[in-house]
């Protein structure tokens, strides 16, 4: 039979190991690129899974003074875009480890939301 000692020694590598395939999950989101559109995808967002926006491409046939507010609205439009769909992105990223941690599906690791 297992010490106490032996017990929490294995409970402590066990964190420590999630903390480390917590990190990487955080590194790989970062990797994962998702692009958001508007309009037709005259208005388009690139970000990460993690929700860090790398660039945004803008048609030239919206720069108008006059369509100002719609470039506006299309721009904020992809924005949110682009978010949903880092989200789905991060969730996809976050069961898989989860899975292969044998952790449930649904189970809530400390600090991830």
């Amino acid at each position: 039979m297992e010490s106490m000692e032996e017990m929490l020694k294995a409970a402590q590598e066990a964190a420590e190991n999630i903390q480390k395939q917590m990190n990487e999950a955080q590194v790989k989101l970062d990797s994962v690129e998702v692009e958001g559109s508007a309009g037709g995808g005259l208005v388009k967002i690139r970000a990460t899974a993690k929700g860090r926006i790398l660039g945004v491409s803008i048609d030239d046939s919206l720069i108008v003074p006059d369509d100002k507010q719609i470039l506006e609205d299309l721009v904020t439009a992809a924005f949110n875009d682009a978010r949903d769909k880092a989200d789905r992105a991060s969730n996809e990223e976050m069961q898989k480890m989860q899975g292969s941690m044998g952790l449930p599906p649904g189970f809530k690791l400390p600090g991830m939301g």
